[in-house]
């Protein structure tokens, strides 16, 4: 009789324990179109929050129809996002200035005449590749619209981004539109 009351305790305790854990959690449904970081904006929390509570082996790496618990960030977690936000931000110190201009030209001046609903799909492609961070990374994929180092040219200033980004789509599908239309279908663009 013991046993019995020591293991219901012991249940009861758990429960209890895992009420508290995810408390302010909301079970999610991957959909098409879902990135964590898109995630974690919708549900004002953090990347780390979310890959941390469903011990994500990979951030970048979920499937339509997974299940995650997705909470509020702690400010620990806040904190955590914003320094890493900031850090990306920043320009590693190069060997000369004229090296260091090359690599984050922030004198470039491109204007995108993307407008309409083209300016829309630009804008929810670049929020879900990156969370619209001029500064994401992503193995050798970098920048608002994750495009590859070598496209970007060793200039990853957001002019230039913006100008690559709009010549990669224009020659690759036609419009941003298009490009949309592939990444719904296939998770990428």
């Amino acid at each position: 009789m013991k046993k019995t009351a020591v293991i219901a305790s012991a249940a009861a305790l758990t429960g209890v324990f895992a009420s508290t854990a995810v408390a302010n959690a909301d079970t999610v449904t991957v959909k098409s179109g879902d990135t964590v970081s898109k995630l974690a904006k919708d549900y004002d929390t953090t990347v780390d929050a979310i890959v941390n509570t469903n011990k994500l082996s990979n951030a970048n790496l979920i499937f339509v129809g997974q299940k995650l618990e997705i909470g509020e960030a702690t400010q620990a977690d806040n904190n955590q996002q914003a320094a890493q936000d900031q850090q990306s931000q920043q320009v590693a110190p190069a060997a000369s200035s004229q090296q260091a201009t090359t690599n984050y030209n922030t004198t470039s001046n491109y204007t995108s005449n993307v407008s309409g609903n083209e300016q829309a799909a630009k804008e929810w492609i670049a929020a879900r590749e990156s969370g619209g961070n001029y500064g994401a990374r992503n193995g050798q994929y970098i920048g608002r619209y994750q495009l590859s180092a070598s496209y970007l040219g060793g200039d990853y200033s957001p002019a230039n981004q913006e100008r690559v980004a709009d010549q990669y789509v224009a020659s690759r599908y036609g419009s941003w539109s298009a490009a949309q239309s592939h990444w719904l279908s296939n998770g990428w663009y």
